[in-house]
């Protein structure tokens, strides 16, 4: 790695600290999340990892800004978005904010060509520049043949490539993925989680993944193992022998 690189590495993108969320199911408090803490840094992709029921989903929901927390602080690109109103996280997530969903979530009535370039609509884009960053965009997940396909003439993986085209066409700093390869099968969520890495690492993005699978979680740079809404540990693929010294301490 060059020094450059692990210097990008090293500015913080999410800041978590001491974050707590509490359900109330009727007379009974269900802690979903019990005191969370971790910082991640550009560049990184980190998995984070558990059952169902864990706390994870909660977790990227609160990342993400669609949930408040019950206590703690979230700091990301070095805004506490845990005191915004609803307007100005609306406002953050289309600057700042990609996601990528289980469900892939396109149009049917518009070809891929047509649902990447939905996003830019939002941001106030001309159709021809809108247009022309979604062909790029797509030319990157490798689906130059199928631009002009609606999600009905395409397979799953070729969806979700869509997808992932369709949350990194705004260029944002951080990518959510929530279980982004649920419907796809073993092979092509492989291609698809390689493609994610490839693309992420290349845009020096950010991407945080939720799942429910190991194999696929070891995909990423860092794999934070939640449990009963703790992080339990945080695996280092990238240095095995500081993650080795880190659970010896």
């Amino acid at each position: 790695m060059k020094s450059s690189d692990r210097e990008q590495k090293q500015i913080p993108v999410i800041q978590v600290a001491g974050l707590k969320k509490i359900y109330r199911v009727g007379d009974t408090r269900v802690r979903a999340l019990n005191g969370v803490d971790f910082t991640i840094y550009k560049g990184e992709f980190c998995s984070i990892v558990g059952t169902s029921g864990s706390g994870k989903s909660t977790l990227l929901n609160m990342l993400a800004g669609l949930e408040k927390p019950t206590k703690g602080e979230i700091i990301i690109a070095g805004k506490h978005i845990e005191n915004m109103t609803e307007n100005q996280l609306v406002s953050f997530r289309r600057e700042h904010v990609g996601f990528i969903f289980q469900s892939f979530n396109l149009l049917s009535t518009m070809n891929a060509e047509e649902n990447v370039a939905l996003p830019l609509t939002f941001r106030g884009m001309g159709k021809k520049e809108r247009i022309e960053r979604a062909r790029k965009t797509l030319k990157m997940v490798g689906l130059k043949e199928h631009m002009k396909h609606k999600p009905t003439q395409m397979s799953g993986g070729q969806q979700q490539r869509v997808g992932v085209a369709r949350a990194l066409v705004l260029n944002p700093e951080i990518v959510f993925a929530d279980e982004p390869t649920g419907n796809l099968d073993s092979n092509t969520s492989a291609e698809v989680m390689a493609l994610m890495r490839k693309v992420v690492n290349e845009q020096h993005q950010t991407l945080v993944m939720v799942t429910h699978d190991n194999h696929l979680a070891s995909f990423a740079d860092r794999i934070f193992h939640i449990k009963d809404g703790k992080i339990i540990q945080i695996e280092d693929n990238r240095n095995q022998g500081e993650e080795d010294h880190e659970q010896a301490e």
